[in-house]
């Protein structure tokens, strides 16, 4: 299981993952999206965060409970006490990278609703909020900057101590 902050690239690292572990790969915002018919940004939009946010717990719960391959939570999932808890034990990995590499991934301009006004700013503000629950429930902290995605799936594999398929 992945997680990490929006950009640090879960989804991506999460298919080289899957692909090598001979398992299948799922993301819970991909699974937040297709449930409500709309973009993410729409959703904070149209009904607001408190609502994305009930829908991505639903998501998590429903993907941890009953997917068992490689899963990447959206980066936000983890403010969710229950959330916590139920990932407690489990294979989680927390991806991290620093701002500047955030700016060169997502260009901090991209339609990520929570980063709309003052960009750098407002990143640094939810990393410092985030990145302790993160490494609460993380069994390992892999860094992906200046990494491919190859060669941060080998990173996590190691850390968790997992051999290819």
């Amino acid at each position: 299981m992945l997680v990490g902050p929006m950009g640090v690239g879960k989804s991506t690292v999460g298919r080289v993952l899957a692909e090598r572990l001979d398992t299948t790969f799922r993301d819970t915002d991909t699974d937040i999206v297709a449930t409500a018919g709309k973009e993410i940004s729409e959703i904070f939009i149209d009904e607001g965060e408190p609502h994305f946010r009930e829908l991505e717990r639903q998501a998590v719960r429903a993907a941890v409970t009953g997917h068992p391959g490689v899963l990447a939570l959206g980066g936000g999932a983890i403010l969710d006490p229950d959330t916590r808890a139920l990932l407690t034990g489990l294979p989680v990995v927390f991806l991290e990278m620093g701002v500047a590499e955030a700016v060169k991934r997502t260009g901090l301009d991209a339609p990520r609703p929570l980063l709309a006004v003052n960009p750098r700013q407002r990143w640094r503000e939810l990393m410092e909020q985030r990145r302790p629950l993160y490494t609460e429930v993380a069994r390992a902290v892999v860094t992906t900057e200046g990494r491919t995605p190859d060669e941060v799936a080998d990173a996590v594999m190691d850390a968790l101590e997992l051999k290819k398929a």
